[in-house]
C-alpha cells in the first residue's frame, strides 16, 4: 500500500510591521531592509491561505517543512510561526527544521525554537535534538539542522561533525531496517550546485556520507527554486529535489510558490516514487497541479 508525504519549504510566513530600533541592532538590520524592500511584496498571506486549503484535504502520512519560516527569526516571528503551525496540523503529523533566516543571530531559546520544539522532535527521547527521527509505516524522515548564524551578509548553513556522525547512524540502521530513508533540510547538500555565500559550508562531508551509507530520497530548500538532482550511492541513485518558497508570487523571474507530493510503495525491484508537483495560480488564486513523475529506485 502507497504512503504519502509532503514536503514545502521558505514559507517566510512573519510580518515585520511595528519591529522596533532595538531589534535590528546586529545582522537583522539587513533582512530588515531585505523584507522592506522586497521579502513583503513576494512572500504573501494570500499565498499561505490558499496553501492551507490546498493541503488541508489530503491525507499525509507526514509534512515535511525545511525551514525559514521567519525573516529575521525576532521572538515574535517565532510565535507568529507557531500559530501557522498550529493551523497546519498537529505535531506529530509535521516535522520541521529550522533554516538559516530561523538562527539569524544568536536569541534565547525559550522565546524562540522552544516555541517549535513538538514540530522538531522524534517519535522517541534523544539527547540531542538533531537529527530527528520519525517512522511512518515504512518510511524514515530524518530531520538535519543546518541553521546556525553566521555573520552578516552569509546565508550558509553547517551540520556540523557531531550531527553528521548522528546521522549516519540513523542512515544505517533504518537501511537495516528496510525502510525508505528520506533526509530533510533546509541547504542543498551538493556543494557544487549553490552559490559560496548561500552554501552548506560541509557539503562535501555530508556528501561523503549519503554516497557511503545512501538514502532513497533527500529534499530541500533554501534556494527559492525547484530543481531535480541525483545523487549516486552505494545503494543506487538518490534523487535530490528542492522546492520554491511556500508563499512566493514568483515576482521579477523568481519561481511561484509550489511544493511536492510524494507517494513511496515497495516494488519488485526496490520501491515506486511517485512524484505529484502543485504550484500556485496568481490568476485563480489557489494551488494546482504543475506536472509529475515517476522513479523507480532499485534497491537490494
Amino acid at each position: 500500500m502507497a504512503q504519502h508525504f509532503a514536503h514545502l519549504s521558505d514559507p517566510h510566513l512573519s510580518t515585520l510591521e511595528g519591529v522596533s530600533f532595538s531589534d535590528l541592532l546586529s545582522k537583522r538590520a539587513l533582512g530588515y531592509l531585505s523584507w522592506r524592500r522586497k521579502r513583503r511584496f513576494e512572500h504573501r498571506p494570500e499565498v499561505l491561505a490558499a496553501l492551507l486549503d490546498d493541503l488541508e484535504p489530503q491525507h499525509l502520512d507526514q509534512l515535511l517543512v525545511t525551514g525559514d519560516m521567519t525573516h529575521i527569526g525576532l521572538p515574535g516571528e517565532f510565535q507568529q510561526a507557531q500559530r501557522w503551525l498550529q493551523q497546519l496540523g498537529e505535531p506529530s503529523d509535521i516535522a520541521l527544521v529550522p533554516g538559516n533566516h530561523d538562527a539569524c543571530v544568536k536569541a534565547p531559546w525559550e522565546k524562540t525554537f522552544a516555541l517549535w520544539a513538538e514540530y522538531m522532535s522524534s517519535d522517541e527521547a534523544s539527547d540531542s535534538l538533531f537529527p530527528s527521527l520519525r517512522i511512518r509505516g515504512d518510511i524514515a524522515f530524518i530531520g538535519v539542522n543546518t541553521g546556525v548564524p553566521k555573520p552578516p551578509l552569509m546565508a550558509t548553513g553547517t551540520a556540523g561533525e557531531a550531527q553528521l556522525a548522528r546521522v549516519a547512524r540513523l542512515l544505517e540502521s533504518t537501511r537495516e531496517q528496510g525502510l525508505f530513508r528520506v533526509l530533510h533540510l533546509h541547504h542543498c547538500p551538493l556543494g557544487d550546485k549553490e552559490k559560496w555565500r548561500k552554501r552548506l559550508t560541509d557539503a562535501p562531508e555530508l556528501q561523503a556520507l549519503l554516497t557511503e551509507k545512501g538514502a532513497e530520497l533527500i529534499v530541500h530548500g533554501h534556494g527559492h527554486r525547484k530543481h531535480h538532482f541525483t545523487l549516486a550511492t552505494r545503494d543506487g541513485d538518490v534523487p535530490v529535489i528542492s522546492v520554491p518558497s511556500a508563499s512566493a508570487l514568483g515576482l521579477h523571474g523568481a519561481d511561484v510558490a509550489g511544493y511536492n507530493r510524494y507517494s513511496v510503495e515497495r516494488s519488485a525491484e526496490g520501491w515506486t516514487l511517485d512524484i505529484v508537483r502543485r504550484e500556485y495560480n496568481r490568476g485563480k488564486n489557489c494551488f494546482g497541479a504543475a506536472g509529475s513523475e515517476t522513479i523507480q529506485l532499485a534497491r537490494r
